[in-house]
């Protein structure tokens, strides 16, 4: 079912008011423990949906089964949810149209659509052109259903090594971000850029809003935000965080012994209470 205007129009305002901490859910569970948090939006992640399936990253899990995650997601919280639709799962236009509706169906207010092939095509990334072309098919389906989709397009040249220099690397991104914003989208995700300096350039050269992606080596949010950076999201971190404090709870229960286990442990009546309107 396609989530109220209202909520579109508040991920909205949360996006182009900027200083937007966004926690990526991959269940419903953590999806609970973010709203619960008081975040007022939040968004799926791909890898994190992945790998509590069995899968790896990158498509493998298929779009059926991935709008079926998202839409478990999204009833699982009553804050707007902005949907992790990977690639589009197809590489042309029409296949982004179809899973931009699916995620719209199963109530997602935002979608963020990369452009990596993820090994389908000749070179790492689409073509300019192709990209803005499968954007625009994801706002037209949206415009057809009369939801102002937010589109968040994901630029790789910083994520993946494209063997350029870092001038021609920014220059790409600029180009193919701006590019993305004329096609349709409404704000450019560049997972991979870490440096407060280099976010302030791209953030006052870009035409839209920018979104980071938290990493480990990045202290916080607070100096992206200030560079003028409208959004940071936690993306597949807590998830691999999470995955490290299972690793670790398995390693002392070899041992026979729970100390990490003590250390975070979520109470049971918590977890009925989180869980009591479901």
């Amino acid at each position: 079912m396609i989530a109220p205007l209202t909520q579109f129009q508040h991920f909205r305002q949360l996006n182009v008011q900027g200083k937007l901490l966004l926690p990526n859910a991959w269940d419903a569970a953590s999806a609970r423990l973010f709203e619960a948090a008081g975040h007022p939006a939040l968004a799926t992640t791909s890898g994190g949906i992945a790998y509590a399936r069995g899968w790896r990253d990158a498509q493998r899990i298929g779009r059926e089964a991935m709008l079926s995650e998202i839409a478990a997601i999204v009833g699982s919280v009553d804050v707007p949810v902005s949907a992790d639709i990977e690639a589009g799962y197809g590489l042309s236009p029409q296949d982004v149209g179809a899973t931009a509706r699916g995620a719209m169906e199963a109530g997602a207010v935002g979608v963020n659509l990369e452009d990596n092939g993820h090994g389908a095509l000749a070179q790492p990334l689409f073509s300019i052109e192709s990209q803005c072309a499968r954007l625009a098919a994801a706002r037209q389906m949206a415009d057809a259903l009369n939801a102002p989709l937010w589109i968040n397009a994901r630029v790789d040249t910083y994520l993946l090594d494209l063997s350029l220099s870092a001038e021609r690397r920014f220059a790409e991104t600029l180009a193919r971000g701006n590019a993305y914003l004329a096609a349709g989208a409404d704000m450019v995700f560049v997972p991979g850029l870490a440096d407060p300096g280099e976010a302030r350039r791209l953030a006052a050269s870009l035409n839209g809003p920018l979104n980071l992606m938290a990493l480990p080596g990045v202290a916080g949010a607070s100096d992206w935000f200030d560079a003028g950076v409208a959004r940071v999201s936690l993306g597949v971190g807590p998830m691999l965080a999470v995955m490290g404090l299972a690793r670790r709870m398995a390693d002392e229960a070899r041992a026979g012994v729970w100390t990490a286990m003590a250390e975070h442990h979520y109470g049971f009546a918590e977890a009925e209470a989180l869980f009591e309107r479901a």
